[in-house]
């Protein structure tokens, strides 16, 4: 697909997504663009140097248990879709630059259905469990943390998990295309992700 316009990245959050397509659209002299810039959802429960969570978010992660919290970010995605699919189709078939789109929520079903959508390639960023772990926890200052945002941490790792295996099943009950990010450097996934959409 020596064509695509369009490159999509999926991933559970912190598997390294934002830096992959960054590369790869520096690669392709594309523009790079996260879904999450679209709408967000609550985000990540802790506070960081780009990001300080209001206190619904607290109360979202504290009042649901991870059943609750997949069938929320799921139903947030279903509903961002058609602008996701609008973005998707118009770089596509336009004359503009290229795209590369990453984002949780590039649903593995969702991509299969863009069998109209011409140019376009998609890959979901896959990462272990205790790698998911460690970063998360060391994105939030896990040891310096309070038990009650400790608590917050864990349960947004625990929807991680749960989403990255419903996601993977989705990936592979589809026949799309998958990569393990564990122990690669960033131009190393970049070329994987640039070989799985045909353009090595």
């Amino acid at each position: 697909m020596q064509d695509v316009r369009v490159v999509l990245i999926g991933g559970t959050s912190h598997t390294g997504k934002s830096t992959v397509a960054r590369a790869v659209a520096e690669r392709l002299g594309f523009d790079c663009r996260s879904t999450d810039k679209l709408a967000r959802h609550p985000g990540r429960p802790w506070r960081t140097a780009e990001w300080d969570p209001p206190p619904h978010v607290a109360e979202h992660y504290a009042g649901l248990d991870v059943d609750e919290l997949i069938r929320s970010v799921l139903d947030h995605y279903a509903r961002l879709w058609p602008r996701i699919e609008e973005l998707i189709t118009d770089r596509a078939t336009g004359d503009g630059p290229g795209l590369v789109l990453e984002g949780s929520a590039l649903w593995p079903a969702r991509v299969a259905r863009l069998t109209s959508v011409p140019h376009t390639g998609a890959v979901w960023l896959t990462a272990d469990e205790a790698v998911l772990r460690e970063r998360m926890r060391s994105s939030a200052r896990y040891a310096e943390a309070t038990d009650r945002e400790r608590y917050l941490v864990d349960k947004f790792l625990a929807r991680a998990e749960r989403f990255q295996t419903l996601m993977a099943q989705a990936v592979d009950a589809h026949g799309l295309r998958r990569i393990d990010t564990d122990g690669h450097s960033v131009d190393r996934l970049a070329d994987a992700v640039l070989t799985a959409v045909g353009r090595p």
